[in-house]
């Protein structure tokens, strides 16, 4: 594993020499340099989801105010252009209510939304001072009614289609948060159950002495899913997990000890990196306690601290990434330069 990881990372560096050498210090150690962070983004309406296409243009799915206005915009230029608006946005008993993350893909935008519907959208031919496409107006596909459906061995009743990554021959793999499990969807739309997670034991006196996995970000890296967990309440600190997942759908324990993971991306040699969202207190989700750690073959590597409850992190080349602030309302990029 070591010399495959060698053969890699240089590789890596004959690409981009001295940014390599400097930002991969962190693998010799647990506790790495510190990294720059700037504001990329503000002034967003809750933003949740982040996604890169294949320009490297940054697309990100904004929750609204709870007055259906939730969008999906897209960064040309650093300048926000809106490129789907109204989408539903509900303030409920749990507080807002509306789009989650989204996947970009050979000109298609599949956005999920809390509802449990899968919405597709044709952005092939999208210029930045084009109309907003309207949301009741794109094709969509309920997950949520499959997943309800579904005779599961430990079944919540429950559904929230969260997040997706593209897999093997075109098929879309989805986190559904509320189920513990994950959607398999191919290329033709048909839906079947890929894996679940089974809940874990509550180490804290507060709660059900047993809490579920939930699921929440995915990733794949052409052999091997990863998958990230948040665990439910009480959200006890150092028991979310990442597992890695076959192509048969088997589940492996991958890293543990993290704290209410929200979203993955790889790293340029492929190690997970994660955002931890908060840590839980009396009060409820902390502030500026969220984390961006990087999974190494060394075990958790902290790479940012005093992150506002971030949801969603990507990485565009091999020095930067952009970590949204879902309660600053912001985006900002995370580099060594």
């Amino acid at each position: 594993m070591k010399q495959k990881l060698s053969i890699l990372l240089l590789s890596l560096c004959l690409l981009v020499v001295t940014g390599c050498r400097e930002f991969y210090e962190y693998f010799d150690s647990v506790e790495p340099k510190v990294l720059k962070v700037k504001d990329y983004a503000s002034g967003l309406k809750s933003p949740l989801g982040l996604a890169l296409d294949a320009k490297q243009q940054l697309w990100v799915t904004e929750l609204g105010t709870g007055k259906d206005d939730g969008t999906v915009s897209v960064f040309v230029n650093g300048k926000k252009n809106v490129v789907i608006e109204d989408f539903p946005s509900t303030i409920g008993d749990e507080g807002l209510v509306g789009l989650n993350h989204l996947l970009v893909k050979d000109g298609m935008a599949y956005i999920l939304h809390t509802n449990g519907y899968l919405y597709k959208a044709d952005i092939s031919s999208f210029t930045p001072g084009d109309t907003p496409l309207k949301a009741k107006n794109l094709e969509k596909e309920n997950i949520g009614a499959f997943v309800l459906d579904y005779d599961f061995e430990a079944d919540t009743e429950e559904s929230n289609p969260y997040n997706l990554t593209a897999g093997p021959v075109g098929d879309i793999f989805i986190t559904d948060a509320a189920a513990n499990a994950v959607i398999r969807r191919s290329l033709s739309g048909e839906l079947s159950v890929f894996t679940t997670f089974p809940n874990i034991a509550n180490p804290t006196p507060v709660g059900p002495p047993s809490i579920h996995a939930v699921p929440t970000s995915i990733a794949f890296n052409k052999q091997t899913f990863y998958v990230t967990t948040l665990t439910g309440f009480p959200f006890p600190t150092g028991q979310a997990r990442i597992f890695s997942v076959d192509l048969s759908g088997k589940v492996s324990l991958y890293q543990d000890g993290f704290t209410t993971l929200t979203n993955m991306t790889f790293d340029p040699v492929y190690n997970p990196v994660v955002v931890e969202h908060a840590q839980f207190t009396q009060q409820g989700f902390a502030p500026n306690t969220g984390r961006m750690v990087v999974a190494t073959t060394n075990g958790p590597a902290k790479l940012i601290t005093g992150l506002n409850q971030p949801t969603a992190i990507v990485r565009s080349g091999p020095l930067t990434y952009y970590v949204n602030s879902l309660a600053d309302g912001k985006i900002v990029k995370v580099t060594n330069q």
